[in-house]
């Protein structure tokens, strides 16, 4: 359930940081302070990050890149001060999905000792 949980906030992260490239990619040309394409590009490769990350969440070095998303996210408000906000919402969501779907794994693996399923029930 963690890796789902996890996946999940990645791919909605990912999404989020994109579309603030874009953004930021407009407002600098809008303003004239520059092609902007450096912003796209540095956001679009933190989101591609996170949809790598997504998929290695099945081992600790994807906790770990995890962690270094959200931690970027963050950093990325340097480019785009709103992203402040994104960051700390998916930091909260990583944060909760870590944390409760431990708790969910760990329920699931004692429900699983406790209570075996039918299959495993030899009848005579």
């Amino acid at each position: 359930m963690t890796r789902r949980l996890g996946a999940v906030t990645l791919l909605a992260q990912a999404m989020s940081v994109f579309f603030g490239g874009l953004v930021a990619w407009q407002l600098t040309s809008a303003a004239g302070a520059g092609s902007g394409s450096a912003h796209l590009w540095a956001l679009s490769a933190l989101a591609l990050l996170c949809l790598v990350t997504a998929g290695a969440l099945r081992s600790r070095a994807g906790i770990a890149l995890g962690w270094l998303c959200q931690a970027l996210t963050l950093a990325s408000a340097l480019i785009l001060p709103a992203m402040l906000v994104v960051g700390l919402i998916f930091t909260g969501l990583w944060w909760v999905c870590l944390r409760y779907g431990g708790r969910i794994d760990a329920d699931k693996a004692a429900w699983a000792v406790t209570y075996p399923s039918s299959d495993d029930i030899q009848e005579d």
